[in-house]
């Protein structure tokens, strides 16, 4: 299982020479997690190849480019792209971006049966085999309903939080992970924005440090 971040930032534009691009991953060369800015950075080619794109929550610096990205490549394939997340995800992003106010509904074109588009709702616990691997959606904590995703590739782990505060029901679980390898947290906020990150529901290196605590493996 191979991963490329694509972005890891909460805005797009430059900084000391480097752009920003939001929060996005590309496992393999057909999944993607969240579907932020950076996915532009993909040839057309590229883009064409992802069959699957798991959302951790409906914010838009996750999901920007999932509209122009079924767009952009619908000449290039035969099948539905796929897009998971939980119940309550995929109902927002229904309602309001493929609405035919904001996007059109690629779930229905050209037809419901050969849409170019589908949902699959996830539960939390819940392990969905897809490519060389298997993911399984872990608890978050945001203003929005979100979740984190472990990717097992058999010969390891790597867990991904998403968008996520202090968050109790999540670390037993991944204590329970015998081949965790790599595990990435977000942290939103320095820690002279505290409460920010606190009323926003992300974290802060302090915050982070004492959630890290709650690691045992």
């Amino acid at each position: 299982m191979k991963v490329r971040v694509l972005g890891c930032s909460g805005g797009i534009g430059g900084i000391g020479g480097h752009r920003l691009r939001t929060t996005s991953m590309l496992v393999d060369d057909d999944i993607l997690v969240d579907a932020g800015t950076g996915v532009a950075d993909l040839s057309r080619e590229q883009l064409a190849r992802i069959d699957h794109v798991f959302l951790t929550h409906s914010h838009l610096d996750h999901i920007a480019s999932l509209p122009l990205l079924i767009d952009s490549v619908s000449d290039l394939r035969e099948k539905p792209l796929t897009v998971y997340a939980t119940e309550a995800t995929l109902a927002i992003i229904a309602r309001h971006i493929f609405n035919w106010t904001i996007w059109p509904d690629f779930s229905v074109i050209p037809s419901r049966e050969k849409a170019l588009m589908r949902y699959q709702a996830i539960d939390l616990g819940c392990s969905l085999r897809v490519g060389s691997g298997t993911i399984t959606a872990l608890p978050a904590e945001h203003t929005v309903p979100a979740v984190g995703y472990q990717l097992d590739s058999g010969a390891g782990s790597l867990v991904f939080t998403g968008d996520t505060t202090v968050n109790d029901a999540f670390w037993p679980l991944l204590n329970r992970i015998g081949n965790l390898r790599y595990l990435l947290i977000e942290t939103a906020f320095a820690n002279r924005e505290q409460r920010l990150a606190e009323i926003s529901k992300h974290l802060c290196p302090s915050m982070l440090a004492s959630e890290l605590r709650k690691l045992t493996i």
